[in-house]
């Protein structure tokens, strides 16, 4: 079998040459996708593009930072911020020991004014 990204000649899974994932052997082969191998003596050119991956620090959240800084001013001894940003578990903890007696929702309030704070994705508020 052929890959159909370079024409390497395999029978594993992944084209050893180029990493593509090769036709499966069950399935028939149409001509749609199937590349024949190049001619002896023809060069092949090898196309790869590469993706970088986006840093989840750089991706906006869906959540408003001002909601949160708000939520955080207003009833942070509460945690209702921390629910409100999907972090439920120490949303729960601060509920139970009114925000770390104080000052952890006093750090978080600082921390969203700054614009440091994430959501339970790791994505930073959205202004």
């Amino acid at each position: 079998m052929y890959c159909s990204y370079c024409a390497t000649a395999s029978d594993a899974v992944f084209c050893p040459n180029c990493g593509a994932k090769m036709p499966d052997i069950d399935q028939p082969q149409s001509h749609y996708g199937y590349t024949p191998p190049p001619p002896a003596g023809q060069p092949v050119i090898h196309v790869t593009t590469v993706t970088a991956p986006i840093a989840p620090g750089h991706i906006p959240s869906q959540k408003n930072k001002w909601v949160a800084f708000l939520l955080c001013f207003f009833l942070g001894y509460l945690g209702i911020h921390r629910f409100y940003v999907g972090k439920i578990g120490t949303g729960i903890l601060y509920l139970l020991t009114g925000g770390l007696l104080g000052i952890g929702y006093l750090v978080d309030w600082i921390v969203i004014l700054c614009g440091g704070f994430k959501d339970s994705y790791g994505y930073t508020l959205m202004d």
